[in-house]
């Protein structure tokens, strides 16, 4: 039982510590981008994460078409059928503890739902959010 426990809690320790860092590299480039920013907020993460756009391919789409809105819970990419594992770092504990997979596939899912790379902010938002699910 302790082995689990103590398991348990590095996992957590490594995801809290890289999300921190990485979040916390993200607000030194949204401060750059705006003196007056504050904090990152899972609210308009959430907006941006479930807002429609005519995405990459030309069709209207949005992180939910392929994420879903149960982060917990796998779904299924609809341009290539293939899973995607839960999101959410909660029930899939291999979620945001490798900073370069995080900003690889930031990068790669804002082109294809919003046809640009996120702003630092908008980067923050989006994982605060997940984070929060």
């Amino acid at each position: 039982m302790k082995i689990l426990i103590f398991v348990a809690l590095m996992i957590s320790f490594s995801f809290s510590s890289t999300v921190d860092e990485y979040l916390n590299s993200l607000k030194q480039e949204a401060l750059k981008e705006d003196p007056n920013f504050k904090n990152f907020d899972a609210k308009r993460g959430e907006e941006i994460f479930t807002s429609k756009h005519i995405g990459k391919k030309g069709k209207e789409i949005s992180c939910t078409s392929c994420h879903g809105t149960d982060l917990t819970k796998s779904h299924e990419n609809i341009f290539t059928g293939k899973t995607i594992e839960p999101l959410s770092p909660k029930t899939n504990q291999k979620r945001l503890t490798d900073i370069n997979e995080i900003e690889k596939w930031l990068k790669r899912n804002f082109n294809d739902v919003y046809n640009k790379e996120g702003t630092a902010i908008q980067k923050g938002d989006v994982i605060t959010y997940i984070i929060n699910k």
